[in-house]
C-alpha cells in the first residue's frame, strides 16, 4: 500500500515546522526528501520561540494610572478620537453650496442581515434620518429627495424638497416595513435622473446610495445608464455595507471624473455613520462651466401674520395658515423657508441660510497642539473657562506629564495618538488663545468661528494698526486667557 501520509513528528515539532511540512505521494520506500539547508533551519528554530508566542495583543499595551485605574488612558483615547474628527483639510476651495441630492436606500433582502446591530435596515433608517437633519443643517439652501430599492423596482419615498420635516415624516412611514426582494441599481438611477433632470445648472446634481446587496436585478444594460449619468453631470457616491462590488466601483469612478474615493465600504456601525455624514459637506466644483461666476436671483421675504381673524392659504401645500412668507416678486405665500415659489419659481431664502453655508467656502483653520513649553501663559480655556492641567515646574518632567500619562509607560502610548495635545490645550493660530478639546470640537463642527477672533473687537479699535492678528492684545492681558467683561 502506498504511503500517502507524512512522517509524524509530534513531540518535537513546532508550529512553523508543521507549516513547512509537505506531503508527497510515493512508493512504500520512497518518502520525503529535504535539503540540508532546511534541516539546519529547523535546528535553529528549535532553540527560539514559536510564532504564536510573539503575538502583540491590544490589551497588553494598556497601562494603568498611578491610582490603579484606566481612567486617564480612556480619557486620552477619547480625546484623540475627538481630535481626529477635526484634522481635515481646511484649504478654501470652490464648492457647490446649492445642492440637489437624491438619497437611495437599499430595501432588499440583503438588509435583513444582522452584522450591524440591530439590523442593516434598522440602522440604515436611523442613520438616514440623521443624514437628512445634518444635510439641511450644513446645506440650508439645498434640496433633497429619497428613493428606495425593493422588489426589483425603485420606490419614490419623498419628492425633491427643501423641507426636512417632509422627508423625516416619509422615512418614518417605512421604518416598520420589512425589506424584501432584489435591488435594482438601474431602475433607481433612472428615477434619480428623472428627479434631477429639471434642476438648474448652477447647482450640483448628486446621488448617494446606501447599498447592502452584492447583486443588482436590472432590466437592461446598466452601462448605458452610467453613460447617461456622465452626460447629465450627475455624481454618484455609494456607501456599501457588504463586500466591494465591481459595478459600483465603475459607477462611482466614471461619474466622478475617474476618482473612486466616493465608493466606501463600512467596517462597523460608527464607520458607517461617519461615511454617511461626511457626504453632507458640499463637493468641490470640477467643471469649468460651474466654476464661472454667475448671478442667481433670490428673494428674501419677511414673515407676515394674517390680520384679525382672517386666514390665508399657503401656495406650497394648499393648507390654511395664519403666518407665512410672501414672495417678493409675485406675492404668493409659502409656509416655510427655504423654498421655491410655486407661482414664479423664485428661490426664497433668509439671510441666515446664506450665512450658514458660508463656512464651507472658508472653513475654520485647524487649531494646533500646545506643548508644555508654551502652556504656562494660560490656566483656563478661553471660551468655557475650564481649568487646564498645571504645567510642570521641571522641564525634564514635561514629557512625562499629561492627561492619562504616568511614569509606568502610558506616556508613549498616548503620545503616539495623532493630534493629541500633551498639555490639553489647543491654540488658534490667528488670535493665539488656548482652548480645550470640547471647545475645539464645538467651534469646528457647530460654530465654525473662533470665539477668540470674534470676541476681540476692542483690540482693533485701540490701536491695532500694525495689522496684527485679531485677538493678540486681549489674549495677553489676562493670565488665564479669559476675555475681559466690561462692567
Amino acid at each position: 500500500m502506498a504511503d500517502s501520509d507524512g512522517d509524524y513528528h509530534g513531540e518535537e515539532a513546532t508550529d512553523e515546522e508543521f507549516g513547512d511540512h509537505q506531503v508527497t505521494s510515493g512508493t512504500r520506500h520512497g518518502t520525503r526528501s529535504r535539503s540540508q539547508a532546511d534541516k539546519s533551519k529547523k535546528a535553529t528554530r528549535k532553540g527560539g520561540k514559536a510564532a504564536w508566542e510573539d503575538i502583540q495583543r491590544s490589551w497588553d499595551a494598556v497601562v494603568e494610572d498611578a491610582d490603579g485605574t484606566l481612567t486617564g488612558a480612556i480619557e486620552g483615547r477619547a480625546e484623540a478620537e475627538k481630535r481626529a474628527r477635526l484634522l481635515r483639510d481646511t484649504t478654501p476651495l470652490q464648492r457647490g453650496i446649492i445642492r440637489h441630492l437624491v438619497l437611495v436606500i437599499d430595501m432588499s433582502f440583503a438588509m435583513l442581515e444582522k452584522d450591524m446591530l440591530p439590523s442593516r435596515y434598522d440602522l440604515t433608517m436611523a442613520y438616514a434620518s440623521q443624514f437628512v437633519r445634518e444635510y439641511f443643517e450644513q446645506n440650508p439652501i439645498s434640496q433633497l429627495a429619497v428613493i428606495g430599492m425593493r422588489d426589483g423596482v425603485a420606490v419614490r419615498i419623498s419628492d425633491m424638497s427643501g423641507n426636512p420635516a417632509d422627508h423625516l415624516e416619509k422615512l418614518q412611514g417605512w421604518v416598520k416595513q420589512d425589506p424584501q426582494g432584489n435591488p435594482s441599481l438601474q431602475n433607481a438611477l433612472e428615477m434619480c435622473r428623472g428627479a434631477l433632470f429639471h434642476t438648474p445648472s448652477h447647482g450640483t446634481r448628486e446621488v448617494v446610495i446606501i447599498y447592502g446587496a452584492l447583486m443588482s436585478s436590472d432590466p437592461g444594460d446598466i452601462h448605458e445608464t452610467i453613460n447617461a449619468l456622465v452626460g447629465d453631470r450627475i455624481r454618484v457616491s455609494i456607501v456599501g455595507l457588504a463586500a466591494q462590488v465591481a459595478i459600483c466601483d465603475e459607477l462611482c469612478s466614471k461619474t466622478n471624473a475617474g476618482d473612486n474615493s466616493s465608493y466606501s465600504i463600512a467596517l462597523h456601525e460608527e464607520h458607517f455613520r461617519d461615511l454617511l455624514l461626511a457626504i453632507t459637506t458640499p463637493p468641490v466644483t470640477r467643471t469649468q462651466e460651474q466654476s464661472n461666476a454667475s448671478l442667481l436671483m433670490m428673494g428674501f421675504p419677511s414673515r407676515t401674520l394674517a390680520a384679525g381673524d382672517s386666514i390665508h392659504y399657503c401656495a406650497c401645500h394648499n393648507r390654511p395658515a395664519r403666518e407665512g412668507y410672501a414672495c417678493t416678486r409675485c406675492g404668493s405665500r409659502v409656509c416655510r423657508l427655504p423654498a421655491e415659489c410655486p407661482g414664479c419659481g423664485l428661490t426664497l431664502i433668509l439671510s441666515t441660510h446664506l450665512a450658514r453655508s458660508y463656512h464651507h467656502l472658508f472653513p475654520l483653520r485647524n487649531w494646533v497642539e500646545v506643548p508644555w513649553s508654551e502652556a504656562r501663559r494660560s490656566k483656563a480655556c478661553y471660551s468655557c473657562l475650564a481649568t487646564f492641567p498645571e504645567a510642570p515646574a521641571d522641564k525634564n518632567k514635561a514629557a512625562a506629564k499629561g492627561k492619562g500619562k504616568d511614569k509606568s509607560g502610558a506616556a508613549p502610548i498616548l503620545a503616539s495618538l495623532k493630534g493629541l495635545s500633551e498639555s490639553g490645550r489647543y491654540a488658534c493660530e490667528v488670535c493665539g488663545n488656548h482652548f480645550c478639546i470640547d471647545c475645539d470640537l464645538f467651534a469646528h463642527e457647530v460654530l465654525h468661528n473662533c470665539p477668540g477672533c470674534q470676541s476681540d473687537t476692542r483690540g482693533a479699535q485701540n490701536g491695532n494698526a500694525n495689522g496684527e492678528s485679531n485677538g493678540t492684545t486681549n489674549g495677553n492681558t489676562q493670565e488665564n486667557g479669559a476675555m475681559e467683561i466690561d462692567p
